[in-house]
Parts: C-alpha cells; structure tokens; sequence
C-alpha cells in the first residue's frame, strides 16, 4: 500500500511540477523571451526557472493560454502569490509563473509590477479575442472606419482650399506691396520670386497637415480592430511621447531663451541708438572731429557688426541646446572651417579697412584701377564694385584694388565731374605749338568740357621717333555712360581738327635716317592755329 501511494505521488509530482514548484531551484540568467498572445504583449521572462529558459517557458505559457482560452467560463485572470513567485491564473486554472527574477530591476521594477502589468495585458488581450469574435462588434468597426475615412478625406480637400487660399492672399499682398520692397532701384524681393516662395511655404506646410491627417487616420483604423490595436496604441504613444518630450523641451528652455531674446533687444535698440549717430553725421547734421561724413556709414557697419558680434557671444549660452555635444560639436566644426577658411577672409577685410579709411576713392568717383575705368558703385569690406561707360559692372577684390595703381579722375575737380586725358604722338617735322593749339581747339569743341579750369596740353616724352603730348580738360559729369561719351566726341573733335589743318595724327618710325632733317623751320613755329605771342619775334 506504501508503495503504490509513493508511485501516486511521484506521478503527480512529475505532471505538476512544471506548474507547481514545492522548492524553486535558483534561478538563473538566461536570454529575455516575451510572452505574446493576440498581438499583445503579456510578460518578458528574463531568468530560468526549474532549469527551463526563458524562451521555453514563454512558449509553454503561450501554449497554455491558448488551451485554457478554448475553455468556457469568464475567462478571469486572477494572480495568486507564492513563495517561490506569482502565480498568473485564467478562471483559477493555472496560465505561467512570474518568479522574482524575471523583473528589470535597471528600470525600478519589482515582481509585483512585473505580475500586476502581465495580469492586466493578459485581460486585455482576452477581451480583444472575444471582440474579434462578435460579428456586431466587428461591424461597428467596418462602420467606423468608414466615416473616418470620409471625415479624412473632407479634412484633406479643406486643407487644400485653404491652402490654396492662403497662398492667393498672400501673393496679392507681395504684389500690393511691391514697391515697399524696393530700395535705392534695387529689388528686394521679386514678386515672382516671393510668389514662388510662398507656393513653397504653403505646399510644405499643406503636407505636413496632410500627413498628421494620415497617422491619425492610420490610428483610428488600427485601433478599431483588436487584433491591429497594439499598433495604434504603438503609434499614439509614439506621438504622445514626442509632443511631450518637445513641450518639455521647450518649458526648460523657455527661461534661457527669454535672457537671449532680452540680450538681443537691448544690442538691437542699442544698434539703432548708433545707427541715429551716424546717420546724423552722415547728413551733416553732427559733427564730430574724429569722424568724416564720408566714413560715417561704413563706421556704421563695422560697430553694429562688433556689437552683435558681442552680443552674440553674451546669449550664447543661454541659446536652446547650446550645451549639448551635437552643439558643442557644430560651434567645434564652424570654428574650424572659419580658422582654415579665414586668412584670404581678413586679407580682404583688412584691405577694404585699408581702402576705406584710407580714402584713396569713394563711391562716386571715377577711377581708373588697374586696367578697368568706371565710376566707384560699392566700397565694401570684402569688394568694390565699379561700373564702366560700357554698360559693365565689375567686382574687384579689395586686395587686388590695393595691389593695383588706382587713378581718381574726381580728386582734383572742385565743383564736380571728372578729369579727362588723351595722348597722341605727332611727328618732330609738326610744330610742338601748332599740336597745342591744335588739342586745345578740339577740347574747347568738345560739349560737356569745362573751360575753367581752361583744357591743358603736357609735353611728357621726347621719344626717338617723336614727342608725346598729353591733353588734360576737366569735365561736368560724373557718371560712367557720360564719360565715355564726352571721351568719343573728344577724340573725334581731336580728329576733326587735325584733318582741317592737314596735320596728320601718327606714330613715325624709321629703319634708315630720312632724306632731309624732321625738323621744322622757324617760319613754321606757328602755323595755324597757333598764334605768335604779341611783340615776340623769332
């Protein structure tokens, strides 16, 4: 009798012992297994327990689940602790055990959390299966998703409207407003240009809207059937997490940004206080004795620019994310681009200081460097640009500029305009008066040249062959496209002239000496239309 109740005992222990566990051995780590059953998770298994892993027994648990649901009854998960861990129960039938290993303790978890999170995703999970099952519930959802369905789509064509309205009003009020974007002749903002930006703004915007209209459209779906409702719950969490990761990024950021946005309002009315200053002596309307009207707005920019710069350096650390290392990392990066990338950067800068205080042209003047002429349009920092009688505008670099010999034609008039100079070569057998009189009577011709200061002729090289001459004048405008018309109807006076008096304008050269002398003789000293000074003799 003895022994047939020890057989009985042994066989029962042997079917319940994979249940029921009278002295657990010590668990031991093995690799995490999830539990699953309808697409939900129930419970992670992170340790072995009787010598079965992890993975086996989740497999075993979701075996279990799955016959113990094939059962009638309410289908109630209850848990029933124990000494060796928290038994998990469908209808007081046993489903798997959660033993004290099996909690995260890196994430605060204990196996009470552990067991109360599995007992309430298993009662979830069981009532998604009786969901699936009832063809009412089922055809709610088919309903359900049709009317979101149709309120998506109306959202979208709403969206579209107005977004095709919104970008119509404001297109009209670039184009009302086209000439509050123009400056000095230049345009700020081209109306096609500003149309196309704001197609661009309203279109990104448009799609943004749209796709926020598809997830939640994507959510509802998913979550109208039990099956597909982990994923939806998936999704609005995802979102959730990130509206509120983002709002609280934003709370903590709000106090440092209010000190930047504090410290960029003083600089900006600061800049503008300075800004006043030398505007006032760029009128003339102050004066200061360290100070020309004509450095008074390129000052203007060098002190806004240290004074934001400054100002810049002060928030700085106030800024969102600035002590972050993907922050710290891009300050590391633009540093160093700017430290290899600088040194033709400062030459230029230093030459346009250079230039600009050191006055040699303005904007204005007409000058000749190198070998371009034109009027002086921009004297920048980095730049100047000059626009030539062609219809040109060159950009020349300020450290070519200082390299170059630069001329300004405008330095030695007093009322205006500009210096105008030609060179022709004449042979040694035409009078040096008569080629004087000559150049001097085309200049007086010419209209738009000053006849005080009275045009002027230069002896500037006895050469082999022949002398060179030099015809300076003085003329009223100052623009590029004027000049160059004074200059072609002076060199056609200069033409005109030299043909009425039979004197012919050229560059003799010779390869054995002449037959007579290249000489002229004294009775020819003034021939016309030069003219003998009053009681000289020869």
């Amino acid at each position: 009798m003895l022994k047939i109740k020890l057989l009985l005992t042994g066989v029962f222990m042997a079917a319940w012992l994979p249940l029921h566990a009278a002295e657990p051995e010590p668990a031991a780590v093995s690799a995490e297994s999830t539990v699953r059953y309808f697409n939900r998770d129930i419970a992670t298994f992170r340790s072995t327990l009787y010598g079965i892993s992890a993975p086996d027994r989740a497999r075993r648990a979701e075996q279990r689940i799955k016959e113990l649901m094939q059962a009638p009854g309410a289908l109630k998960v209850t848990q029933k602790p124990e000494s060796q861990g928290i038994l998990l129960q469908i209808d007081g039938a046993t489903a798997f055990w959660i033993a004290p290993d099996d909690a995260n303790p890196l994430a605060g978890q204990t196996q009470t959390d552990l067991a109360g999170q599995a007992s309430a995703a298993l009662q979830r999970a069981i009532a998604d299966t009786r969901e699936s099952r009832d063809a009412q519930a089922v055809t709610r959802a088919l309903a359900g998703l049709a009317l979101a369905t149709l309120v998506a789509l109306l959202l979208a064509w709403l969206l579209t409207r107005a977004r095709n309205w919104v970008a119509s009003y404001m297109v009209r009020g670039i184009q009302k407003h086209e000439s509050k974007l123009q400056q000095t002749g230049f345009s700020l903002l081209h109306p096609r240009r500003g149309a196309a930006m704001v197609q661009s703004f309203t279109n990104g915007l448009l799609f943004l809207l749209l796709l926020l209209v598809a997830y939640e459209w994507l959510t509802f779906a998913l979550a109208s059937f039990p099956y597909t409702r982990p994923w939806s719950e998936l999704l609005n969490g995802y979102l959730w997490r990130l509206a509120s990761s983002m709002g609280t990024a934003i709370a903590a950021a709000m106090p440092g940004l209010f000190t930047a946005m504090v410290i960029f309002y003083l600089t900006w009315a600061f800049t503008r206080l300075m800004t006043g200053f030398f505007s006032r002596v760029r009128d003339g309307k102050t004066t200061v004795s360290w100070l020309d009207r004509e450095l008074a707005e390129p000052t203007r920019r060098i002190v806004n620019t240290v004074i934001w710069l400054f100002a810049l350096a002060m928030a700085y650390p106030y800024l969102p994310g600035a002590q972050t290392e993907a922050f710290k990392g891009l300050s590391v990066l633009v540093g160093l681009m700017l430290s290899l990338g600088a040194s033709n950067l400062v030459g230029q800068a230093a030459s346009g200081m250079i230039l600009i205080y050191g006055r040699s042209f303005s904007v204005g003047d007409y000058v000749r460097i190198g070998e371009h002429e034109g009027t002086v349009t921009q004297l920048g920092i980095f730049a100047t640009r000059v626009r030539t009688g062609m219809g040109e505008e060159i950009t020349l670099a300020n450290a070519k500029v200082l390299d170059a010999t630069a001329k300004n034609y405008s330095r030695s008039t007093q009322n205006g305009g500009f210096v105008l100079d030609t060179e022709v070569t004449i042979g040694y057998d035409t009078s040096w008066r008569q080629v004087h009189a000559l150049l001097d009577q085309a200049a007086r011709r010419t209209e738009g040249v000053l006849l005080d200061p009275p045009p002027q002729v230069f002896q500037t090289q006895l050469s082999d062959w022949y002398p060179k001459y030099r015809l300076v004048c003085h003329a009223i405008p100052s623009q590029p496209r004027p000049r160059a018309l004074i200059m072609s109807a002076l060199l056609e006076n200069i033409q005109d002239v030299f043909n009425e008096y039979g004197v012919q304008i050229m560059s003799p050269q010779y390869f054995e000496d002449p037959a007579a002398p290249k000489i002229v003789p004294p009775d020819q000293w003034y021939a016309a239309p030069a003219m003998r000074p009053s009681g000289k003799r020869d």
